[in-house]
């Protein structure tokens, strides 16, 4: 009973690209809540400093995520290390990834090689980007196509609807502290999810279809995916309320930490999204 469980809710899933249920969804976030707590005690224990410079130096890899799922989409790789690449493997081998570049970089500060560990951090993830990069251009070049217009469109379209929000944050609500870079970064990646996503389903020549249980539910009670936008919208302005709120009377350790994890679940599907639709994928 137990085997039939397993293979039905996380492994069949995995092998077979099978959409998301409530169960391995709601299994996958409290992984994600328990290692956002385990990462931020390690990082206490080794004296790295958990702020807007460890943030920032991680995004390349939180990019990088996003653009060996589509490397995977595009079925370069045949081999086992394929399921490496998918969700939700890929966020422990990102995260191995970067742990080691993480400490890396903070051994060679220590021993003054680098001013700071970030340069190396950021560094590497910048590296292992460009050359997904340059991969997933070969294969567009040589076996697809680039799609330019559709990047450009996407890229619009994020732009537009992260603007607007900020708008509405700052100005509307009178939110000053939604201009600091970390939350407009929470809310370029969670637009660029939202605009892939109803660029793809309603949009695309391809047709593609939204895998997670809520999105997919919401699309089929409004009959497109651009409610998707809406839905981003009803998540994002209290989170940053609350995150707000929290970093004033809690912890700012955590609260990057927290932060951080909100950009990734939003910045990197919309970078595979994007990446598979340009690709045609």
């Amino acid at each position: 009973m137990i085997r039939e469980f397993l293979y039905k809710y996380y492994i069949d899933p995995i092998r077979y690209g099978e959409a998301y249920t409530l169960v391995d969804t709601l299994t996958y976030a409290l992984i994600l809540i328990v290692a956002v707590y385990l990462v931020y005690r390690g990082l206490r224990r080794y004296k790295i400093g958990i702020d807007d410079e460890l943030v920032l130096a991680t995004l390349p890899f939180v990019v990088l995520g996003g653009l060996l799922r589509v490397v995977e989409d595009t079925g370069m790789i045949t081999s086992d290390f394929r399921f490496l690449l998918i969700t939700p493997l890929i966020f422990f081998s990102i995260f191995g990834v970067a742990i080691i570049a993480l400490f890396a970089g903070k051994i060679a500060e220590n021993a003054g090689l680098v001013r700071r560990y970030s340069r190396l951090y950021a560094g590497a993830g910048i590296a292992a980007c460009l050359l997904a990069t340059a991969a997933l251009a070969w294969f567009g070049l040589t076996e697809t196509r680039i799609a330019l217009d559709v990047l450009a469109a996407i890229l619009a379209l994020a732009a537009a609807s992260s603007l607007a929000l900020w708008v509405l944050l700052v100005h509307g609500l009178k939110w000053d502290y939604a201009s600091h870079i970390l939350y407009k970064l929470l809310i370029f990646g969670h637009m660029l999810d939202a605009s892939a996503t109803s660029y793809g389903i309603d949009i695309h020549p391809v047709g593609y279809v939204e895998q997670h249980v809520v999105g997919a539910a919401l699309i089929d009670a409004t009959g497109t995916a651009f409610s998707m936008f809406l839905l981003k919208f009803a998540v994002i302005v209290p989170a940053v309320y609350v995150l707000e709120m929290y970093r004033r009377e809690g912890s700012s350790d955590l609260w990057h930490l927290i932060l951080l994890a909100m950009i990734v679940v939003g910045m990197a599907p919309g970078i595979r999204d994007l990446g598979r639709m340009v690709l045609y994928v």
